[in-house]
């Protein structure tokens, strides 16, 4: 929407006519480092093999195969993938009694031809 080479209106006048700062206009993007690269990486790999693990664990982890890294760097790649620990939490034995129970609507059917009934299952795939 900016017209960079347009001369008749300055860029900081279409900037506030777009409600933007101007500074966001001169931000290039930085590519990542291949350390960045090989670690974001290997923290996949780890949660991965160990879907429990959080950013300490895994931290502890890389320490011991060299990596020098340190622990809010390791947090804040996770948070940047968005990927978290799996573990349980507090009270998971109390029903909510806010959320309303969802009837099982095929309790009294029965598949009698193919296509009756569908199913759907997710795989997760390493982009």
């Amino acid at each position: 929407m900016i017209e960079r080479t347009d001369r008749t209106l300055p860029l900081s006048t279409q900037a506030e006519l777009l409600n933007l700062s101007r500074s966001s206009l001169y931000y290039t993007c930085r590519e990542p480092s291949a350390k960045e690269l090989r670690l974001k990486r290997r923290i996949d790999e780890l949660y991965t093999q160990y879907p429990f693990y959080g950013s300490r664990r895994i931290h502890r982890q890389l320490q011991r195969e060299g990596e020098g890294v340190g622990e809010n760097t390791v947090a804040k790649y996770m948070h940047q993938m968005g990927i978290r620990a799996i573990y349980l939490g507090p009270n998971l034995s109390k029903r909510a009694k806010n959320t309303a129970v969802k009837p099982y609507l095929l309790q009294n059917v029965t598949a009698g031809y193919p296509n009756h009934i569908w199913g759907i299952d997710i795989t997760y795939i390493r982009l």
